[in-house]
């Protein structure tokens, strides 16, 4: 589903995501809009959704993680396993919250903590690790630091 579309964390009056989250790299910048889509999902998931909606997640996670640490292994970037590990310790919280709600430890309930945590989280890894690698991957493929524009749409509505 585009993320831009109806039933979508943008789509609901952009409750998670904002151009603030920007960092000026257009493929870091579109995964991590879908990363609050999909924890949105999470975030609102119901009993019989709730592994659904985690499984989303992993799956993003996953694609997404991969992804940044391609992109810091085949370029060398500095600190990079530092970045790497924290990927790591995200995907395995996923994978013990799967496993206690597919045995019946757990409910929606986790569910909707874990989306809690995430949402927490992601903010402070996004500004300090992923904006360093946005900067480190623009400056090799355009020569120079990313350039961010923010909409701030409240502004104008008023």
């Amino acid at each position: 589903m585009d993320t831009l579309g109806q039933g979508t964390a943008l789509g609901h009056a952009g409750v998670l995501w904002s151009d603030d989250r920007l960092l000026g790299y257009g493929p870091m910048d579109e995964t991590h809009r879908e990363f609050y889509d999909v924890v949105f999902r999470l975030l609102t998931c119901q009993a019989d959704t709730a592994l659904d909606a985690l499984a989303g997640v992993t799956r993003h996670a996953r694609e997404h993680f991969e992804q940044e640490n391609g992109w810091m292994q085949s370029t060398g970037f500095p600190s990079g396993q530092c970045h790497i590990d924290e990927h790591d310790a995200v995907l395995r919280s996923l994978t013990e919250v799967e496993q206690a709600l597919r045995e019946g430890r757990a409910n929606e309930t986790l569910a909707h903590q874990l989306a809690e945590h995430l949402l927490a989280w992601f903010p402070g890894h996004a500004d300090y690790m992923d904006s360093a690698l946005a900067a480190w991957m623009s400056k090799r493929q355009y020569g120079g630091k990313p350039v961010v524009i923010k909409r701030h749409l409240a502004d104008t509505l008023a």
